[in-house]
């Protein structure tokens, strides 16, 4: 077993903080991730708290201050359960690193993200009870892992709008697949935002705080943002996720027998959308056929997608397009999306492999 409980064959981008994402072909096995093979984003050194002295604070624009236990949490407000996927905003990043370097950032593959059983309060019953304010705008989730790459350091901290936060669907998780959350992953209580970058789903949940304007912490204001561009001086703050689609099994490289290869990989509309159909094609897009698709676990759940391809002796390219329910499709280049950060990858992803 490898660090903090992960598989020995994780790919580890880096041991202090954690990062680490699952080999492809350990992703596609289920449709819902083992918590062994889930992928780990941290931005500083994993907080240890201790469950029974921890406490949620809720305050800001509220009727109601609270300071809440776990036990109060769990006794309090009805708890529900809901399948999500969760993703980086960097997942597949290696592939904009091919149309240019992305300098100080992680080159994520396409595991940087993965689904699990979420069990929790729903955040709207708990600010219903503290008596949100009408003038409050945004609710901010802090934590207290400190990360050295923001300016200054400072705890982790960032929003959401009073709408998205109000969602039925999101969740204040004290579970994970069955079992309390692991230290990794946030315990004793994170946040899971169905649809939006991970970097929202704040693990290691102290604050819940109603504010008139969004966070004005460092991963809000600085961090997870397109940079600007043309006459936008401050770029676009990431939020909601784009359609997005990988190629799971083979990896990018594989060498294979000739004959029939089964292709697998996922696709993820993001925040109230499912996807409607994955293709694939081998001859550069020219001709595609259609893929079998999965129906969601979950509103907030990835599609995991199949095909059987007969692919000829010599050098192969796969790429796969997918559509969501909105008719909305995915840009054919990584280049049309590259930016200096290298977020949001939702390019046409592609493998090449050698057919012997």
């Amino acid at each position: 077993m490898g660090m903090w409980g992960k598989r020995d064959d994780m790919v580890v981008h880096g041991r202090e903080p954690f990062n680490a994402e699952p080999p492809g072909a350990a992703l596609a096995r289920a449709a819902v991730t083992p918590t062994d093979t889930f992928y780990s984003r941290n931005h500083g050194p994993v907080p240890r708290l201790d469950p029974a002295d921890w406490r949620l604070v809720v305050d800001g624009l509220v009727a109601r201050p609270l300071t809440l236990s776990l036990d109060h949490l769990r006794s309090r407000f009805d708890a529900t359960e809901a399948t999500v996927t969760l993703q980086c905003a960097g997942n597949r990043r290696a592939d904009l690193t091919v149309v240019r370097p992305v300098p100080g950032e992680t080159p994520w593959g396409p595991g940087g993200l993965s689904t699990a059983r979420f069990r929790g309060a729903r955040l709207a019953d708990v600010l219903a009870h503290a008596g949100i304010a009408p003038e409050a705008a945004h609710v901010a989730f802090q934590a207290p892992d400190v990360s050295p790459s923001a300016a200054p350091p400072q705890p982790y901290e960032v929003s959401v709008p009073r709408d998205r936060a109000l969602a039925p669907d999101v969740l204040l998780a004290w579970a994970m697949n069955g079992a309390p959350l692991p230290a990794v992953h946030g315990a004793p209580l994170r946040v899971v935002v169905p649809g939006w970058i991970g970097a929202r789903s704040v693990k290691w949940l102290t604050h819940v705080t109603a504010r008139i304007t969004p966070s004005d912490g460092y991963f809000q204001a600085t961090a997870y943002r397109l940079p600007p561009a043309g006459d936008d001086p401050e770029g676009v703050a990431l939020g909601p996720l784009p359609l997005n689609c990988a190629v799971l099994t083979p990896s990018d490289g594989a060498v294979l027998p000739r004959g029939p290869v089964e292709v697998t990989g996922y696709a993820l509309a993001g925040e109230g959308r499912t996807v409607a159909r994955v293709e694939v094609s081998t001859d550069g897009g020219r001709a595609w056929s259609r893929a079998a698709l999965e129906a969601p676990a979950g509103p907030g759940a990835w599609q995991r997608w199949r095909t059987t391809l007969d692919l000829p002796p010599g050098d192969a390219s796969v790429l796969a397009r997918a559509w969501d329910s909105s008719g909305a499709g995915m840009p054919e280049s990584p280049a049309q999306v590259w930016n200096p950060k290298g977020y949001a990858n939702h390019a046409w992803p592609r493998v090449r492999l050698r057919v012997r």
